[in-house]
């Protein structure tokens, strides 16, 4: 497995593939079992003739001003063991020098799907995202890129500029990785104390109520939003809701009338410690 951290060096070993299947894994390193789901099906998707990329860089543009950008963990090391022993081939790993230089002036606005849910309370968040995608997308030049269902709205905006800017990839959306109590997985679980990481679990219970009750015949979004604040004020009296929503799955405009096509989408806090989770209503 080659961990390379220039672009040109990337660019060469991209010259010496022959014709076939390039899948990255985009992510910021603190690699947990929810992004090696993600390797295993670009592993997949690959097949025995292609390659699989996984990109690890914090990347500066999608953190907020009071966000944890300098304190979102880094470990290359223990990061580049997990990736080889996965089968990945190549590991991208570049200062924040190497992808933005010093005098950018370009940027990518995205002005509809990222206005909702998490973008509302994270201005900025999503076209630092895709600002950062889309860059890795010319840099390694895939064919296809693996992202979480976790994070759908990213998932949804992503799919949305790739077709809107024409760029020739093919993005695969991979279910949620969760623990055996499931909560899922994500690099923030960490900060949870243990009074808090045993709450947490009740976000994921609360939408399996609520889809419970739209699979029983309730539609109106406002009642089984409602249901899911009433869980959680409950049974996890330490968090703080940031939102709860039922919108399209594809435009991500709300829903006031549930349906198959319905995503119920949540973030909450614990503590300084956000976390997101979804569920695809009917499903």
């Amino acid at each position: 497995m080659l961990v390379l951290s220039t672009i040109n060096e990337v660019r060469a070993w991209h010259a010496g593939k022959i014709p076939a299947r390039i899948v990255l894994v985009p992510t910021m390193g603190a690699l947990h079992e929810g992004h090696l789901k993600l390797v295993h099906e670009a592993r997949q998707i690959a097949g025995p003739e292609g390659s699989v990329v996984v990109s690890i860089f914090v990347n500066p543009t999608q953190f907020g001003p009071n966000e944890d950008f300098s304190k979102y963990p880094r470990e290359l090391q223990a990061d580049a063991e997990k990736c080889e022993a996965a089968g990945v081939d190549m590991i991208f790993a570049p200062d924040a020098n190497e992808v933005y230089p010093p005098d950018r002036s370009m940027q990518v606005l995205e002005t509809s799907l990222s206005t909702t849910l998490c973008g509302a309370s994270r201005p900025g968040h999503f076209d630092g995202v895709c600002l950062v995608v889309l860059k890795l997308f010319n840099i390694i030049q895939p064919t296809h890129s693996v992202f979480g269902k976790k994070d759908y709205q990213q998932l949804a905006i992503i799919r949305r500029m790739t077709r809107d800017l024409d760029v020739p990839v093919e993005i695969i959306g991979i279910e949620t990785v969760r623990e055996p109590d499931g909560l899922a997985l994500s690099s923030r679980n960490r900060y949870l104390n243990q009074d808090e990481r045993d709450q947490a679990v009740e976000i994921r219970r609360g939408l399996e109520f609520v889809n419970e009750r739209f699979l029983s015949g309730e539609t109106d979004s406002n009642m089984l939003t409602a249901m899911f604040e009433k869980h959680l004020a409950y049974a996890a009296p330490l968090h703080r809701l940031d939102y709860i929503a039922c919108v399209n799955r594809d435009t991500l405009i709300p829903d006031p009338c549930a349906n198959d096509r319905s995503l119920l989408a949540t973030a909450v806090f614990f503590g300084k410690t956000r976390l997101i989770d979804n569920l695809e209503l009917g499903i």
